[in-house]
């Protein structure tokens, strides 16, 4: 495995979310990913391997909730909630209401179509 120069910020996604602790596992953080449901910079991803950077824009459909995020800086473990809220900047409005189950589940066959 080779390192890392050490002002390269660059970070898998998938590994970006894990760390951030906006999804509990990698694999969870992966199958966001893959079902589309992930913006960057406005552009969607499906692949879990894309790289992101400090000063990206996040669009993240989670089941509760949509947020919009700008990355901060790049994770190096899953860390305590403090040290992971560090990792980025929540631009979601604050008036945005949770989902309940009726629109999550509505969420999910939309999606599937």
């Amino acid at each position: 495995m080779t390192e890392k120069p050490p002002g390269d910020q660059r970070q898998r996604i998938d590994k970006w979310l894990f760390f951030s602790r906006l999804c509990k596992s990698r694999s969870l953080a992966q199958d966001l990913v893959e079902a589309g449901l992930v913006r960057v910079n406005g552009e969607p991803v499906t692949q879990p391997s894309r790289m992101i950077k400090p000063g990206d824009r996040l669009d993240l459909q989670l089941e509760s909730r949509d947020l919009v995020l700008l990355v901060r800086d790049g994770g190096t473990r899953r860390g305590p909630y403090e040290e992971a809220r560090l990792l980025y900047e929540d631009l979601s409005a604050d008036d945005q209401p949770r989902l309940t189950a009726f629109e999550r589940a509505q969420r999910r066959v939309r999606e599937r179509e």
